[in-house]
């Protein structure tokens, strides 16, 4: 492959886009005109690489102003940041959403992962290759196309589709629920009737905890988020002092809710003791997990919670400054994110001196571009650094050596906004809700064959068949066939397992996992050999290619799931599924990181549980 990029010459469009970011260039050496006295000092060098922690908002900005990354708009990146072009490369071609060949202005995403598959996407995806052209064609105009996507974390108003449009005024506009007219709508110019996101239904237990301000405050005011109660928690985390607030927040006994179900109370204090400087603050919101939406929902509901959250995050353990990583494919929840940050820095709750306590932190926004492996915590952090978002091999474990080598505390947005509650009302209130080993509440995603699909709060213990009541039960009168815990990586359960309580401690006994959230329901209509294969395509996509278990093992284990579906095995179904177990323990053992350890989780127990190759067969 050429990769002599630095030979092209980027556009002023793309100069203007990279300099919005990055700054106009101090000199010839790093893509300002050359001057006489460019021969006898550099400006660059260090100065510019202590700046590649800017390249993922930099590609966005040519992205956004562009419609796709050019060599000359890489070139003159690397000049600005002296990047070495391979590196460059291999960055910008790591993420989904860059296109690094020429693309229209308007694209259309259209999501065809499991959770739409179960409301229709199969046939919207028949209707616009009908009407509008196939996907990456341009239909007519050569100003618009659609393409097929990954999950867009819009499950409970599914099928959905996220539009982009490049050019001086960028924008990005989900649909859903999505017809094939709304889409050749927006591929056309016009806005389509759906282009702004319905309200979902949020539903619940009476002792609803973290969603209690969702419709009741303006996501976008400060003043209203305050008259509900906003900032009394950080006021009451200042009277507690750092060791007071990590000493309630182990008293809540509250764990993760990201699937990991670490201790939040160890993983802070061993931060906070920490000599070494600067300590780091993550919230993780890059869930690109098939079926979860609850921190999408978070953001474009209560923003200014998790804004307050880490700053106590913060207080208790030592961070100045703060990252915030929000999946790509949320505008509506950037845009309040973005907003929610310049409104709390300029009325004192970030920044210098927060409520004159003489407290400093700050937050600094980043946008993810379509990698699910960038919701691995160490992953995450070379995304932020400027790197390919490959996960690191651990130990050294965050806290010792996380985010630019120091000290990290990383927790995901449900984490942090527990912590309120667990300030305010103490650490062991908080731990009466629950169960014994898993404390206060969770948020469950619902989505597919279900009346009210939305997101729901519900405390730990309650089981199964209630969360599912919750809901509506299953659509139109239709019969339970299966529900998908834990998104991708977690696992098929049928409906004797209706009784299950929701707790890591039971879903652990019954050898599944909540994950993070996620409960897909499956009725008799759904075709189960098909969700097979677009979970076994989607970890084959996803997967990082650092790893050989992983890189090779997702392959083969698609490979041998489309044999049995075209009823062509390999030897006898049984040799396939002998084939498919030894895969999924290769991965399993030997992966890098979570996602090849988990990436036949679900596709296992159907197999195990459900049996869908010997009683169904998909062409």
């Amino acid at each position: 492959m050429d990769l002599r990029i630095q030979d092209q010459t980027a556009t002023a469009v793309e100069r203007e886009a990279v300099d919005a970011v990055l700054g106009p260039p101090e000199s010839g050496w790093v893509g300002a005109a050359r001057t006489t006295t460019d021969g006898h000092f550099a400006v660059g060098g260090h100065a510019a690489r202590s700046e590649r922690h800017l390249l993922l908002p930099v590609l966005h900005a040519v992205q956004a102003r562009a419609g796709w990354i050019s060599p000359g708009a890489l070139g003159y990146v690397c000049r600005r940041l002296t990047i070495p072009p391979a590196e460059a490369y291999g960055v910008a071609s790591f993420y989904a959403l860059f296109a690094m060949e020429p693309r229209p202005p308007v694209v259309a995403h259209v999501c065809t992962d499991i959770g739409c598959m179960c409301r229709g996407s199969d046939e919207l995806v028949a209707e616009l290759q009908r009407t509008v052209g196939p996907a990456g064609e341009h239909p007519g105009n050569g100003h618009a196309i659609w393409l097929e996507s990954p999950c867009l974390g819009l499950c409970e108003r599914a099928p959905a589709v996220l539009v982009t449009e490049a050019g001086e005024d960028p924008s990005e506009r989900s649909i859903a629920p999505a017809s094939a007219d709304d889409v050749a709508a927006a591929l056309a110019g016009r806005v389509p009737e759906r282009m702004t996101p319905e309200p979902v239904a949020q539903q619940g237990s009476p002792d609803v905890r973290l969603m209690r301000r969702f419709g009741v405050v303006d996501p976008e005011s400060l003043d209203s988020y305050r008259s509900h109660g906003g900032y009394e928690a950080l006021r009451r985390a200042f009277a507690l002092g750092p060791a007071g607030v990590i000493r309630e927040v182990s008293d809540s006994r509250l764990l993760g809710r990201g699937g990991a179900a670490f201790p939040t109370g160890r993983k802070w204090e061993a931060v906070a003791r920490q000599p070494v400087r600067p300590h780091y603050l993550i919230c993780n919101a890059d869930e690109s997990e098939p079926g979860t939406f609850k921190d999408r929902i978070v953001f474009e509901q209560d923003p200014f919670s998790v804004i307050e959250a880490m700053t106590v995050a913060a207080l208790a353990t030592g961070c100045e400054h703060g990252y915030v990583y929000l999946r790509g494919e949320y505008p509506l929840a950037w845009e309040r994110l973005v907003n929610a940050v310049t409104l709390a820095r300029r009325h004192g709750f970030l920044g210098e001196n927060i409520m004159g306590q003489g407290m400093r932190f700050d937050i600094e926004l980043r946008k993810g571009a379509g990698a699910y492996i960038c919701g691995e915590e160490t992953a995450l952090f070379n995304s932020i650094e400027g790197l390919r978002g490959e996960p690191r091999n651990k130990p050294p474990f965050p806290v010792d050596s996380g985010l630019f080598g120091k000290p990290t505390v990383i927790n995901n947005v449900e984490t942090l906004v527990n912590v309120l509650d667990i300030v305010l009302e103490g650490g062991r209130a908080f731990a009466q809700r629950g169960t014994e080993g898993s404390t206060g509440t969770r948020l469950f995603c619902l989505s597919g064959s279900v009346e009210r699909p939305g997101l729901y709060e519900v405390p730990f213990g309650t089981t199964l068949r209630a969360l599912l009541d919750m809901a509506g039960g299953v659509r139109a009168g239709r019969e339970l066939r299966s529900i998908l815990l834990g998104g991708a990586a977690g696992a098929f359960v049928g409906p004797d397992m209706l009784d299950l309580e929701l707790s890591f401690e039971a879903t652990r006994e019954a050898g599944v996992t909540l994950g993070s959230g996620v409960v897909m329901v499956f009725d008799e209509t759904v075709p189960l050999a098909p969700v097979l294969l677009r979970i076994a395509a989607f970890f084959r996509d996803e997967s990082c290619g650092q790893c050989v278990p992983c890189r090779v093992g997702t392959v083969r284990q698609q490979e041998a799931l489309l044999r049995l579906v075209s009823d062509r095995p390999r030897g006898s179904v049984e040799d396939e599924l002998a084939l498919l177990d030894e895969i999924a323990r290769g991965m399993r053992d030997a992966s890098i990181c979570g996602l090849g350890q988990t990436a036949a989780n679900a596709i296992e127990s159907a197999l195990r549980g459900l049996r869908p190759f010997r009683t169904e067969a998909v062409s």
